[in-house]
């Protein structure tokens, strides 16, 4: 996807993901990227892998795996973990499995892990790990079969999405909203920044 912009950008960039709603996040703060390279990764986890390290391997191999294919680009690769205490959370295939991520979720605290990980034009990696804090109500059993059947869960980490009809169960929420979403505005903008483009601004 070609991307309008100056020639003061550092290198060319690439998001690596399939995600159309990190392409609209990195819009939001004026990022158009020059391509857009789904990542063949598999994405699951390791063995007693905790939730943290999970979101960091996701994020660095997506972005490696697109870097190695486009030398001399800047590549941006993220990942979202759904996580009840030392529980991950799946993205929800089926509706069986998307009433289990509910039923865990009602009424308790949960953490979204983002990974974020630029692989710049020289082949480093530059890393930010974002957690937010999410409490959910308690849902009833109608509210749950309602939401299950609007269907908007499907391929959702933790089977909701903040951003939908799933607002109306989170009754608090501490950190980063776009990091709910799909990835952290404010830490992208300062990896993006810190390599010379300037999101929010004029390149």
């Amino acid at each position: 996807m070609p991307a309008s912009r100056s020639d003061k950008r550092p290198c060319r960039l690439i998001l690596a993901s399939a995600s159309p709603r990190r392409l609209r996040l990195l819009a939001q703060i004026g990022v158009v990227p020059d391509d857009v390279v789904p990542a063949e990764v598999d994405e699951t986890a390791r063995r007693g892998e905790l939730p943290a390290d999970l979101a960091r391997r996701l994020a660095e191999a997506k972005a490696r795996s697109v870097a190695g294919r486009f030398p001399g680009a800047c590549v941006l690769g993220a990942d979202t973990v759904v996580a009840r205490g030392r529980r991950i959370l799946p993205k929800a295939e089926n509706e069986a499995e998307a009433r289990r991520c509910l039923n865990l979720l009602s009424g308790c605290r949960h953490r979204v892990l983002g990974g974020l990980s630029i692989i710049d034009a020289k082949g480093k990696a530059h890393h930010r790990l974002v957690t937010t804090a999410v409490v959910f109500k308690r849902l009833s059993e109608e509210e749950t079969a309602a939401y299950i059947a609007h269907g908007e869960w499907r391929n959702k980490a933790g089977a909701y999405a903040i951003q939908g009809r799933a607002a109306a169960f989170i009754s608090k929420i501490s950190g980063s909203y776009s990091n709910v979403v799909g990835l952290p505005l404010h830490e992208t903008a300062t990896l993006l920044n810190g390599l010379g483009f300037h999101p929010g601004g004029k390149e």
